[in-house]
């Protein structure tokens, strides 16, 4: 399986803006001083299922054939990769399944099946919710959409960062938060081709770090549990494709903090009026905890998604997240 390359970003971003909007960047004075620095926020919030993921999802289903459409479709996710897939698939009439693990988020589990997703519970966690979709596949026959080995999906949701460097140029810096790394292996295609200089940063919680340390070992590295309430980045388990691409074109790794996440989330909704889930406010939080290297620099984030659940946001505005 061979990685894309900026020519599939060009002929996604095609296809991309058939179907789904720009998403602004836009710049928040108080927030710029309150970091010490002069930061854009990249709204893929803003997209109809609150997530960049969706970019993948369309760039993905639109290219499939009648027989492949016909089979149906199978996803492993904790939500904004299900939602992608499902908003996909009731886009150009494909079935879907989705796996998730018990306990999900049950706002998105919801919002998955009001877009016509079959929803399957299995598992305590992503990654074996994962694994039961490989069985599914080889038992049913579905065409598998896997969250990170997949080449047209990242080079959908590599869409979003071209846009955001189209919108803001000379960037020093821009953060991305990681689950399995679609995400930032589709901004480092860009930032290769459109601006070297700037620094490619990967953000994870401390208390799901296995690509951070795979990327930092040079090898895969899967861990015991990945007990985040950041739903976004809760994988274990490291993936081949994405943790090839992420080995050239991440400059550095940042592990936050449940509470940094949770005050991540309150600052957002504070200067910018947006609700950012676990994954979205990641990259800010990293961005505070790095506030003096980057005094004075122009840095971006990407803000997704914004599928924060009414529970979770309750702990977060009474701090009970630590």
């Amino acid at each position: 399986m061979d990685l894309p390359d900026f020519d599939d970003v060009l002929r996604a971003r095609d296809v991309v803006g058939r179907f789904l909007p720009r998403t602004p960047t836009w710049s928040y004075p108080s927030l710029s001083r309150e970091l010490g620095c002069e930061l854009f926020v990249k709204h893929e919030n803003h997209q109809p299922v609150g997530a960049f993921k969706v970019r993948g999802g369309v760039n993905l289903v639109s290219a499939l054939d009648p027989a492949t459409r016909a089979r149906g479709l199978v996803a492993a996710t904790r939500g904004n990769h299900g939602l992608s897939v499902a908003w996909a698939g009731r886009r150009f009439d494909v079935p879907v399944t989705i796996v998730v693990p018990h306990g999900n988020n049950p706002e998105k589990n919801d919002a998955m099946r009001s877009l016509g997703a079959r929803l399957v519970e299995h598992g305590r966690d992503f990654d074996e919710a994962r694994e039961h979709v490989e069985e599914l596949v080889a038992r049913e026959g579905y065409r598998y959409v896997h969250s990170a080995n997949e080449p047209l999906l990242i080079a959908g949701v590599a869409t979003a960062a071209l846009e955001l460097f189209e919108d803001v140029p000379d960037l020093d810096a821009l953060f991305v938060s990681v689950g399995l790394g679609s995400g930032i292996c589709g901004a480092g295609l860009v930032r290769d081709a459109r601006s070297p200089d700037t620094l490619l940063v990967g953000v994870q919680s401390e208390r799901a770090p296995a690509v951070c340390l795979s990327w930092r070992e040079g090898r895969p590295v899967t861990t015991s549990s990945s007990d985040t309430f950041a739903d976004g980045l809760a994988t274990r388990v490291p993936q081949a494709l994405t943790l090839e691409a992420m080995s050239r074109c991440v400059d550095d790794f940042a592990l936050v903090s449940e509470g940094a996440i949770a005050r991540a989330i309150r600052s957002l909704l504070r200067h910018t009026h947006n609700l950012a889930e676990g994954a979205g406010a990641a990259p800010l939080a990293a961005i505070e905890s790095l506030r003096e290297k980057l005094a004075g620099r122009r840095v971006a984030m990407v803000l997704s998604g914004g599928n924060l659940d009414t529970e979770t946001l309750r702990r977060v505005l009474a701090d009970e997240i630590s």
